[in-house]
């Protein structure tokens, strides 16, 4: 075996196995068998001379070798799809596919929508959607782009802010009439509240008053979820009163199933970004996608630009 047998699939095996650390992982998202895999690696350690992965039980980790070689990998693999990439534009018709990660319920009610919209325009463009509150590693999971309510800190990826998600208080009429519609951020301590068991701090709230005086109120209750989906359910149901964002509720709140509490009182808006892989960042798709997602998302109830691209 020589240098020739040093293909693009094996290389495309090896660097995704060294970022997944898993050989079945990426069987599975390969669709072949884990024995292919396998194949892969060694044939092109063979071709190299080298050993690029030490292999345990458990894990698959890179070599010293390894590691200088996955850095090159993944250059001449990105030259090869930009490559492609052009070749394809000279057709004007961009192909192939996106993967894209999304806040679970943002991505439910929303995105889902922004997508097919997405795809009427560019047929040829097939797209992976996975919806997950987890923080996900875009290059371990083989992501491209990111959409992230929150703040970040990830510098290694490219950020771009799409603006601030608006928040308000909620509750069902029933449970108001039932229980008493509070009159000041104060009231609510006597009252059930919806948390989120996944954002830390929302056991309080804080809430601007007509004055602009900033006001921390906790917020208790027998009910905790950690699903945007979830709250939203609880608060139809009359469990409680608590924060949801606007683009969660609106519906609810035109068709009068929800409606404001204390609407003279502002919650903080929240960061709405997009990460996006650094190597796929210039990929025709995945900058359609990038500008598309820039201006669709302002169509979302509650999401109002502000920022500006890192």
């Amino acid at each position: 075996m020589d240098k020739s047998d040093v293909t693009l699939e094996r290389l495309r095996t090896f660097v995704r196995v060294a970022e997944r650390g898993s050989l079945s992982a990426v069987a599975r998202e390969q669709t072949i068998g884990q024995s292919s895999v396998t194949r892969h690696l060694r044939e092109l350690e063979q071709a190299l001379g080298v050993v690029l992965l030490a292999r345990t039980t458990r894990r698959v980790t890179l070599t010293e070798e390894g590691s200088r070689y996955y850095a090159h990998a993944i250059q001449i693999l990105r030259l090869v799809e930009q490559a492609n990439d052009e070749a394809r534009s000279t057709s004007e018709t961009a192909a192939g596919t996106i993967r894209i990660s999304c806040t679970a319920a943002l991505g439910v009610r929303h995105l889902s929508r922004l997508i097919f919209a997405f795809q009427d325009q560019h047929p040829a463009i097939s797209v992976d959607l996975g919806l997950t509150d987890e923080r996900i590693d875009l290059v371990r999971d083989g992501v491209d782009v990111a959409i992230r309510l929150g703040p970040l800190s990830d510098s290694s990826m490219k950020l771009r802010s799409l603006g601030h998600s608006q928040r308000i208080l909620v509750a069902s009429p029933d449970y108001v009439s039932r229980h008493g519609r509070p009159a000041s951020p104060e009231a609510l301590a006597n009252l059930e509240g919806i948390r989120m068991s996944n954002i830390a701090g929302s056991d309080m709230l804080s809430l601007t008053g007509p004055d602009g005086a900033v006001q921390m109120v906790p917020i208790g209750g027998r009910l905790r979820v950690d699903h945007g989906l979830a709250a939203r359910e609880a608060y139809l149901a009359s469990r409680g009163i608590g924060p949801a964002h606007l683009w969660l509720v609106d519906d609810l709140l035109s068709e009068g199933h929800l409606e404001r509490v204390l609407p003279d009182y502002a919650l903080s808006p929240i960061p709405l970004s997009m990460l996006i892989a650094p190597e796929r960042a210039s990929i025709a798709r995945v900058r359609l996608l990038v500008e598309f997602l820039a201006e669709a998302v302002l169509d979302i109830p509650g999401v109002e630009r502000s920022g500006r691209e890192v």
